[in-house]
């Protein structure tokens, strides 16, 4: 027993803790299963599109392979998804899961390669930042009506001290929900709402979005990477009074807030999403479980394609001219933007991690812009080279 003061090592490991989750980054529990050899385990990639076949090679899986996480998370688990959807030349996807936050570390050789083509220009060797302030937003408010047609931001995060949903177990999943229930209690005075199980919600849910989750059950995506198990054991919903605010429980990750505006108010639906993040921070901050949260990733999520921000911006416009152009999906690329549908179109980011909330968002509202401009000058026979856009 110290008779003076406690040692000083507590306020030492919290202050070089980044340092520590660096240089054990390639350690970890190695696992003795019976199987063959690496080389013939190597899972079969010929016509594999995804991210994870053009990382994933022999000698890589031959130093992962017998690897596994402290809740149980393989290397074969990681890259399970990419393998029962190997996806096609048109529809490229990320081929891959994390089980937990320990999976970031102990898989790094692997999550690293993935991260960066996910993120262009995203370098591991740089912290990720976050920057909620609204006033850094420009133009967002003179977005054209005419094209602008609804909005919708979704910031995901998940909860220290347990697996991520597509590896946690029921008891932790129940935990999950008994944790997120006593938040949305704490925060209902600033928020008021109400959390809805999935198994009640049949009768109460009016939004369009809800009722399709209910009818059509868990997706496939979601049964191939394990979140759908036990569904929809300790899964819900909380819906605000004025049913702008949708947070849901046990899905994808652990939270993931939903904002809705059915025009074009980008800053509005970004602004209230963010003061509901800020506020459940709190609560679970209150509560000992805080976001994880790591400084060369950011919010570490289950898919390596959100970490960072964890922020999914969509707006609907009506593009009839541009998106019918040929050249629609290098100008996107070029943007950092996704796009469905035609006519009228999903716009979305594609990157989040390397840039802070707000630059992300502007990336979005001045590839927008653009996109407006350039479908105006088709509409009257105009040329649109003058407004090819560089790589952002």
């Amino acid at each position: 027993m110290w008779k003076l003061r406690p040692p000083l090592e507590l306020p030492l490991a919290s202050k070089y803790k980044s340092v520590i989750e660096t240089l054990s980054r390639d350690t970890g529990t190695v696992i003795k299963i019976s199987r063959l050899s690496a080389e013939e385990e190597f899972p079969e990639l010929h016509r594999n599109y995804t991210l994870m076949a053009r990382v994933l090679t022999v000698p890589m899986y031959k130093r992962l392979c017998q690897k596994v996480t402290e809740s149980g998370f393989t290397f074969d688990d990681v890259i399970q998804p990419g393998l029962e959807d190997p996806g096609d030349p048109a529809r490229v996807t990320v081929g891959c899961v994390a089980g937990d936050a320990e999976s970031y570390n102990l898989f790094c050789e692997f999550f690293d390669c993935i991260i960066k083509l996910c993120h262009h220009g995203f370098q591991m060797t740089q912290s990720q930042k976050s920057n909620f302030n609204l006033h850094n937003l420009k133009g967002a408010e003179t977005l054209d009506g005419d094209y602008v047609l609804s909005c919708e931001m979704q910031i995901c995060r998940n909860v220290e001290g347990f697996s991520f949903p597509t590896h946690c177990s029921r008891g932790e999943r129940r935990q999950l929900q008994s944790l997120a229930k006593q938040a949305f209690t704490k925060m209902d005075t600033a928020f008021p709402g109400k959390y809805w199980p999935l198994h009640e919600l049949a009768q109460e849910a009016t939004d369009p979005g809800v009722n399709d989750c209910i009818a059509s059950g868990p997706s496939v995506m979601m049964m191939r990477t394990g979140v759908a198990r036990d569904w929809p054991d300790a899964r819900g919903v909380w819906i605000s009074q004025n049913e702008t605010v949708y947070i849901w429980v046990n899905m994808e990750e652990h939270l993931q807030i939903t904002s809705k505006q059915e025009d074009g108010s980008i800053k509005e639906a970004f602004g209230l999403a963010i003061n509901v993040v800020r506020k459940l921070g709190e609560m679970y901050k209150e509560l000992k479980h805080p976001f994880i949260w790591k400084d060369h990733l950011g919010y570490v999520l289950s898919s390596p394609a959100v970490v960072g921000t964890g922020l999914k911006a969509t707006v609907q416009v009506k593009l009839n001219h541009i998106s019918k152009h040929p050249k629609f999906e290098d100008i996107l690329s070029r943007l950092c933007l996704g796009a469905s549908g035609s006519g009228v179109c999903t716009i979305f980011n594609k990157r989040t991690a390397g840039v802070t909330e707000v630059e992300l968002l502007q990336l979005v509202v001045d590839g927008i812009k653009l996109l407006i401009d350039m479908d105006k000058s088709l509409g009257l026979g105009e040329a649109i080279d003058c407004l090819y856009p560089t790589q952002k």
